[in-house]
C-alpha cells in the first residue's frame, strides 16, 4: 500500500448527501412558489424533469460548454418549460432560493463523521469540488464538517474543473501534497477518477457498481466505512 499524507475528497455525493438535500429543498420550493397551481401535475413529475436537464447542464459545465451564469438561468427555465410555464424571472427566482435553501441541508452520507474522525488523526484531509463557492462553504458549516479539512479547492475561484489537471495541481500546491502521496476519494468517475488518474494520483470510487472503462480506481468502495480497511 502506498505511503499516504494527504486525503482528497470530492464533496457532493461522497460526504454531503446531495440527492437527500437536494430532493428536501425543491419540495420545499416547489410548494413555495405554488407550482401545483400553475400546470405543473405532481412535485415527482417537476422533480424528474429538473433532474434531467440538471445532469445534462452539468456535463456541459464541466467541459466549458455552459457557463455558470448559463446553468443558474437555464436548469430550472427548462425545467418549467416543459410544464409551459415560460418564465425567466421565476426560474431564476427559484434557482437562487434553491441554492440558498439546499445549502443549509444538514444531512451526510452514512458514516460520514466517524470515517472523518478516523481519517482526521492519521492524514491531512482536504477538499477538490466542482460545486459553486457560495453554496460548498455553507454546506460543509451547516453539516459539521468543515472542520476536518485544511484546504478547500472550488473549481469555480481556480477557472478549471474536474478532470482538468490544473485544479488538482492547484490543489497540490496549496496543500503541500504530492501526486505520490495523495489519493482522490469520489463518486464521480470522470470527475474524480480520469481526473486523478491524469495527474498521477491513486484514488477510491465511491459507486453501487464498478464502472467498466480503460481507467481503472485503485480502489472501489460502496461505503464510507469501507475506508477504514483501506487507509
Amino acid at each position: 500500500m502506498a505511503d499516504y499524507n494527504h486525503v482528497f475528497f470530492d464533496l457532493d455525493r461522497t460526504l454531503w448527501d446531495f440527492e437527500r438535500n437536494s430532493l428536501e429543498a425543491i419540495y420545499d420550493l416547489f410548494h413555495e412558489f405554488e407550482l401545483q397551481h400553475k400546470s405543473v401535475p405532481s412535485f415527482d413529475e417537476f422533480f424528474s424533469i429538473y433532474r434531467v436537464k440538471n445532469h445534462d447542464l452539468w456535463a456541459l459545465y464541466r467541459v466549458g460548454k455552459v457557463t455558470k451564469d448559463e446553468l443558474r438561468q437555464l436548469r430550472f427555465h427548462l425545467a418549467l418549460q416543459h410544464f409551459h410555464i415560460d418564465d425567466k424571472n421565476m426560474a431564476l427566482q427559484f434557482n437562487d432560493r434553491y441554492v440558498e435553501t439546499c445549502s443549509i441541508k444538514p444531512h451526510l452520507l452514512p458514516d460520514t463523521l466517524p470515517v472523518l474522525e478516523y481519517l482526521n488523526n492519521k492524514y491531512d484531509l482536504h477538499i477538490i469540488t466542482n460545486g459553486f463557492k457560495e453554496a460548498q462553504f455553507v454546506k460543509l458549516k451547516n453539516s459539521g464538517i468543515d472542520q476536518f479539512f485544511k484546504e478547500v479547492v472550488i473549481s469555480e475561484l481556480i477557472g478549471k474543473a474536474k478532470p482538468h489537471a490544473d485544479i488538482f495541481n492547484h490543489a497540490f500546491e496549496r496543500s503541500g501534497a504530492t501526486p505520490q502521496n495523495s489519493i482522490m476519494i469520489g463518486d464521480d468517475f470522470d470527475a474524480d477518477i480520469v481526473g486523478a488518474q491524469k495527474v498521477g494520483m491513486d484514488s477510491i470510487y465511491l459507486a453501487e457498481f464498478p464502472k467498466k472503462s480503460a481507467v481503472k480506481p485503485t480502489h472501489h468502495i460502496k461505503g464510507l466505512v469501507e475506508l477504514k480497511s483501506i487507509l
